[in-house]
């Protein structure tokens, strides 16, 4: 399947209107490249802060960073989607199979729930002129068009309440419920965990 293509009607995400997402891919660098130059908070972390372990990640400048989330592209490795507003990148969202976030594998908070092979999504970053608009729920819908283009069957993400202390990049419950997701966080967890599996094909 071509990854550059979007489905738009697969699940209950629907993109806000007017805008494109698509994953990023050799071909986009450039887009993303200049999403990141536009956004110093993006480019403090070229959302490495779970891909890498936490030393490795202390022990890293910006620009290493940024180098290693361009590496994870040029070697084909799923990294994100791009919201797009008349050709310009304005949106972000991490979308990968979890056992590559390798700080999330050792998040004592975030343990895994079960054996399943599942893809997280750990991350958004929407431009400020853009925020309260739809764009999270769309970049979280084409996300899930994506893994599933990929041969994901479950879709995990990890959001926090709206001026929570815990890392605040990763959602909202209330965007996770919109796009389907349920909550499947294990009694006595305080850190929430929501999932969306994905229909079979009849």
């Amino acid at each position: 399947m071509n990854p550059e293509v979007s489905d738009r009607t697969s699940h209950p995400a629907l993109p806000a209107e007017g805008l494109e997402f698509q994953p990023v891919t050799t071909g986009r660098l450039p887009d993303l490249a200049r999403f990141s130059a536009q956004h110093g908070k993006f480019r403090y972390c070229s959302c490495m802060r779970w891909r890498v372990t936490s030393t490795e990640y202390r022990n890293s400048a910006a620009e290493d960073r940024g180098e290693a989330l361009e590496g994870l592209v040029r070697r084909g490795r799923p990294a994100g989607i791009l919201a797009y507003a008349e050709g310009e990148p304005v949106g972000w969202c991490s979308i990968a199979p979890r056992e590559s976030y390798a700080a999330l594998e050792r998040y004592r908070a975030l343990p895994r729930i079960d054996e399943a092979e599942v893809w997280a999504v750990v991350c958004f970053f929407v431009d400020r002129r853009y925020r309260r608009q739809g764009v999270t729920l769309g970049l979280l819908g084409a996300a899930l068009s994506y893994a599933r283009a990929q041969g994901a069957r479950i879709v995990e993400g990890y959001p926090v309440e709206p001026g929570s202390r815990s890392y605040t990049y990763m959602g909202s419950p209330r965007t996770f419920l919109k796009a389907g997701f349920v909550d499947v966080t294990p009694p006595g967890q305080a850190r929430r965990v929501m999932r969306y599996c994905v229909p079979r094909e009849v």
